[in-house]
């Protein structure tokens, strides 16, 4: 083995750097941490580690190897659990899967989702091939809530219960952390989000009148990092404008399901992130709701709010897509643009059928003309 990454190493980074060969080692690389994980569990379980006076397995490769206590435990709690994820194990130790998609499907397989999970294993790695990550987390959520829903909406209500924001002074200035479940903190970056963008166009505006051009992102008078910081002392400095006994501005949440799925669980926020049901408990009185759902051939039907959004058809194909179609971007549907799949120009109907969500980048990509031949 080393002498085959001696030789790996030994050839120029500019001759290993094509798609093949970086498939090739991502595949590679999972499956020796498969390995590794299996040969530490077994370490764990003979306690070869209490030779040296270790009290365990994690402070051993803590002390020897020098990782990280965190991974150490990863390592062990994974080798532990391959024997009750045979498919699981199978896919990783082919490289099909790495140790990101074991994590997710180990925290699924709890006492009252064992069982379910021997059925579901196949479908679930098979997500874990073909999707992205974030994607297939959100298999594994759904299905988590569908296997344990009384659960699912308990879990949801602790990370709720620990949700924490703590901001500090220091040397350096003020120093904190933010800590949300995924209602709260939707709320929380949308109003954020919202003020860093009006800050942006303040700064691309004067940038465009001193320069008497469109100017680069270079020429802005702020970073993005510091738009961020100063967004947040906006949103403080409103807070504290807000008269006495102003009218709070009620939270509008889209919900997302599937017409098969309409008279089942609602579990999923325009943002992508699933949510379940319990936690939208607390909100129902004081927050408005918008219905999408979308029949067997994809085509949504919005309901009416006294909110935003006056163009329902573009409202249904964002929550539809959320994020930009092309196979290598995510950009969320918020930041595209929305496309003609069959362009206009050729006859294509804006309607909903022949549309679709794509970033600016890959919307042009798409009539840009292929370089000549020769």
């Amino acid at each position: 083995m080393r002498a085959a990454i001696d030789d790996y190493l030994a050839t120029p980074a500019s001759l290993r750097c094509d798609p093949e060969t970086i498939i090739f080692m991502e595949r590679e690389q999972n499956r020796l941490s498969y390995g590794i994980s299996e040969s530490v569990a077994e370490f764990d379980q003979w306690k070869e580690w209490g030779h040296d006076g270790a009290l365990s397995a994690t402070a051993w490769i803590d002390t020897v190897c020098h990782l990280p206590k965190n991974e150490a435990r990863a390592q062990v709690r994974r080798g532990k659990a391959l024997p009750g994820l045979p498919l699981a194990a199978a896919a990783w130790a082919k490289g099909d899967i790495g140790a990101a998609q074991v994590d997710v499907l180990i925290k699924a397989k709890r006492p009252v989702t064992e069982d379910a999970l021997a059925g579901a294993e196949s479908y679930l790695v098979q997500a874990g091939i073909d999707m992205k990550f974030a994607s297939f987390c959100g298999v594994v959520a759904y299905w988590e809530q569908m296997a344990d829903q009384d659960g699912t909406d308990e879990a949801a209500l602790a990370r709720e219960a620990r949700r924490d924001a703590y901001l500090v002074p220091s040397p350096d200035g003020y120093l904190g952390k933010m800590n949300f479940d995924v209602i709260g903190g939707a709320i929380v970056a949308k109003e954020h989000k919202r003020i860093a963008d009006e800050l942006f166009e303040a700064d691309w505006a004067e940038a465009k009148e001193r320069l008497g051009r469109d100017p680069h992102v270079d020429d802005l008078a702020r970073t993005p990092a510091q738009r961020r910081a100063d967004a947040m002392i906006e949103m403080a400095v409103r807070s504290a404008s807000t008269p006495a006994g102003a009218q709070r501005p009620e939270p509008l949440f889209s919900v997302l399901i599937d017409y098969p799925t309409l008279f089942g669980r609602i579990s999923q926020l325009e943002q992508g992130p699933v949510v379940a049901p319990g936690s939208l408990l607390s909100w129902l009185d004081t927050a408005n709701f918008e219905r999408i759902v979308f029949g067997p051939d994809k085509r949504g039907e919005c309901s009416k709010t006294s909110r935003f959004f006056t163009g329902a058809t573009r409202r249904v194909i964002e929550t539809r897509d959320l994020e930009c179609q092309h196979p290598f971007c995510d950009l969320s549907a918020e930041k595209c643009q929305i496309d003609h799949i069959v362009p206009f120009s050729e006859g294509g109907l804006t309607e909903q059928l022949n549309a679709q969500v794509l970033c600016g980048p890959h919307n042009r990509m798409r009539y840009e003309r292929p370089p000549p031949d020769g």
